[in-house]
Parts: C-alpha cells; structure tokens; sequence
C-alpha cells in the first residue's frame, strides 16, 4: 500500500527528475547517468522501512532506464513523527571492481604504449550553452559532421595523465588537477568552451572506475593512461568557433617504458624547422603542434637520433624543447637543476613535479633562457613527460649545414649511462604515483 500510495501521489510531479536518475542511450551504446537524489514526502505509521530496487523499477521509470544506472538503488524512509515522514531514492554507487582483472592480448608485464581496447570511454556534448549529461560509451568510433571545425581549422586540444594502483590496491590519478588547468588554458586560447574543474575530476574518476579491470596490477610497473581531448563537433564553413563540441576522455592500459631500466638516448638539435612561433601557441596543448613535429621527428629517427630538440624560432640561440617533452639539465656541482622558460614551451605537469622534488633534494631551480653553448655545463640532460617520466639524454648534436660542415656535439657525463639525478629524480616520482612513498605533496587523487 506504502509503494501504490507513493507512486499514485508523487509519480506525475516527479517525472522529469526521476527519469534524470539514469537513463539510456542507444547512440554509441553509451550509458548516460547524472547522479542525483530525490525526495518524496508521504502519510506513513511506520518510522523505518527499506524497498527493494526491483520494486522501485516498477514505481518510478521503465526497467532499461535503470538497468543502465552505475549502481544499485536503494529506497529508504525517514521519520520525525508518526505523521510526517520523508521518503528519499538514491543511487548507491556499486564498489569499486578489482584492478588488474581483464583479460588482454598480452601479460600485463609485456605493454607498450599504443591503443588497446577497453571497456569504455566517456563523453560528455556542450550544446546550447551548456555542458550535458556523461556517458560511458562502448564504441571505439565517433559520428562527427564533416563540417566540424576540429577538421577544417584545427579547433582540437588534448591532455595526458595516469592511473596507478597501489599496493593495498587502490587506484589514484596523478595530479589530474593540473590537467583540468592547463586543457582550460588551451580553451580559453582556442576559444572554445572551459571545461568546468569539477566536470574534468568527476570525469576522470567515473572513467577510470568504470575501466579498472584494465588498470595494470601493481607490481607491473604499468598505468592506466588517460587521453582527455576536447574538440569543435559542430559545422563552421566560414573561420569561426563551433556552436557544439565534444568532450571524451579514452583509456589504454599501458606498460612500463623502460622494462630493462633507463637508457639513455641521443638527441639532434632541429635547426630548418621551429617547433612554434614566441607568440603562437606552443605553450597549450593542442592538435596541430604535434602534426607540426612529425616531419622533423621522423627525419631525425632516420638520422639515427630518437628525440629531437628545437632552439628559439626567433633567434635559434636558446634551447627550447625537445619534441614531446621539457628540456631539464643538470648542473650537479653546483646542484643547479635548469629549463627554459619560453612563451612558447608546454608547462609540463612532470616537469612541474620534478622541480619540486628536485627543490626538496637541495638543488636550486631555474628557469630561463639557456643559450646553446651552456649545454656544455651540464653533466645530466633529461626530457620529461607523462608517457615516460624522465629520458635520459646522453648526448646532442647539431649537424652542421652541408656535408662539408663539421658538426657539434654535447656530451652529458657518462652518456652510456643514466646520471645519479636523473635516476633519483625518477624513483621519487614513480615511488609517489604507486603509493610507495607518502604523498607528503598531495598530488595524488583516489578514484572512488
């Protein structure tokens, strides 16, 4: 009688806000899921009562609708007096699953960092104005209209970060915080739409609880990699912003870079091609820098170096950074720890973490131009970012012009072999990102 009177008196009034409880999309095969709580007020004798969610199924929404919800849902009341008591719906979270559990393709141990197929990624449409519901979608692919300006004028930005598991086997995200700032850096210089802090976490979080299966093991020295991308959806023929855009964020297990441990590689400096202009957009993150560094990137791997460096566009006289990553050297006699700082260099997350543990350890941080020639003062070069941490750089080598010329080469300590630093600096960020030293920082964020 309690449920028929419930449904009878509150049902109509509470349609629109039950429905947004969950519900279900077929485009994509995604599940789409606001979390809320409502509360329906009744006549009752009873003080306590608690109804099943197969009952609530038939009182409130069709049985798909919650089917498709990311937890059970509970029915509970609450009493002041015999009279006048409060009747609430909540959607319980389900428990966290268990990292390390999905079958792959290959041992946990043996992944490099390439796609592979998950569970789910999640996205999220701003339209209208204003950003819609998440869902968690089962579909590698997107429709997208051939008009979108992310195709036409390159309105497209991304970000990288991590998932770890720990020992006790939970699961946190590194610094997704910074994340969330700097992809609001590249909106805001692209002009497309802020996404909002709390929508970036809670994003990460739903996505990454939703996948932790493929969350690698601890003790495998893998992640589960994050790509947050943020693209212009809706059509522009003529230059100007989309009127829609599209928000995912897709997850890959991925393994260890350096299963047998750091190696260092050697780099060429890139003098007939800059990576961005002073007051271009070198320092957000979006598409088009990276498609600008293929060209060179590829032709220096031919060349026989593995990782390219640019020089300042304006006058080809400081370093700037290599082509995915900072440029760190390091001064260990003087314990100076030195990267540039340039309008048109990436503020790296890493290199943003490396500084601070490299404050801690005693050094001094600087960061400001460093002409070419002060390469020779280093005995440590590394190049940091969220795929590998750190790459150890053993040498540079600017070719010269012609065959004829001869080329200059800068040598970095033992270049056969990783500095003390740069392998400190390493073990203290991974001991943080898998739990085995304190986050004294509080970069770490618990997925729950």
């Amino acid at each position: 009688r309690l449920l028929a009177n419930c449904y009878q008196n509150t049902f109509h009034s509470y349609r629109y806000q039950s429905a947004k409880l969950a519900s279900y999309s077929t485009s994509q095969h995604c599940r789409r899921y606001p979390f809320s709580l409502l509360h329906f007020k009744f006549q009752k004798t009873s003080t306590n009562m608690k109804l099943s969610a197969t009952l609530l199924l038939s009182a409130l929404a069709s049985a798909s609708a919650f089917l498709a919800a990311p937890g059970n849902l509970a029915f509970t009341t609450a009493s002041t007096s015999s009279r006048d008591s409060s009747l609430s719906v909540t959607v319980e979270t389900k428990p966290l699953g268990i990292p390390g559990t999905a079958e792959l393709d290959k041992p946990w141990k043996e992944l490099g960092f390439e796609f592979r197929p998950t569970k789910s990624n999640l996205r999220v449409t701003y339209k209208n104005g204003q950003w819609g519901e998440p869902e968690l979608c089962e579909s590698e692919f997107i429709s997208l209209h051939m008009g979108a300006t992310a195709l036409h004028y390159g309105q497209a930005c991304f970000e990288g970060l991590k998932a770890f598991t720990h020992e006790d086997g939970s699961v946190h995200v590194f610094r997704p915080s910074e994340n969330a700032k700097r992809l609001q850096s590249s909106c805001e210089r692209t002009l497309m739409p802020v996404v909002p802090h709390d929508v970036f976490l809670n994003a990460v979080n739903e996505v990454v609880r939703d996948n932790i299966e493929y969350v690698p093991p601890y003790g495998t020295g893998g992640s589960l990699y994050l790509r947050p991308l943020l693209f212009g959806s809706g059509p522009r023929i003529g230059l100007q912003p989309a009127d829609e855009y599209t928000f995912i964020i897709m997850v890959i297990p991925v393994g260890d870079y350096y299963k047998g441990g750091l190696e260092p590689v050697d780099g060429v400096i890139i003098t007939d091609f800059d990576r961005a202009a002073p007051r271009g957009v070198g320092n957000v993150k979006v598409a088009g820098n990276y498609a600008a560094d293929m060209l060179p990137n590829m032709r220096s791997k031919e060349q026989g170096f593995p990782i390219g460096l640019y020089l300042d566009a304006a006058t080809q006289t400081c370093v700037e950074e290599f082509s995915t990553s900072n440029f760190v050297g390091i001064d260990s006699v003087n314990k100076k720890y030195v990267t540039p700082k340039s309008s048109s260099v990436l503020p790296s997350i890493t290199n943003k973490s490396l500084m601070t543990i490299a404050e801690d350890e005693g050094f001094t941080v600087e960061a400001r131009d460093i002409p070419i020639e002060e390469m020779d003062t280093f005995d440590e070069v590394l190049a940091c970012g969220t795929a590998v941490v750190v790459t150890p750089v053993g040498s540079v080598t600017m070719l010269g012009k012609t065959e004829d010329d001869e080329a200059k080469k800068f040598s970095f300590g033992d270049s056969d072999k990783t500095g003390a630093i740069t392998e400190r600096l390493y073990d203290r960020v991974r001991a943080i990102q898998f739990g085995e030293e304190d986050d004294t920082y509080g970069w770490n964020f618990k997925i729950e």
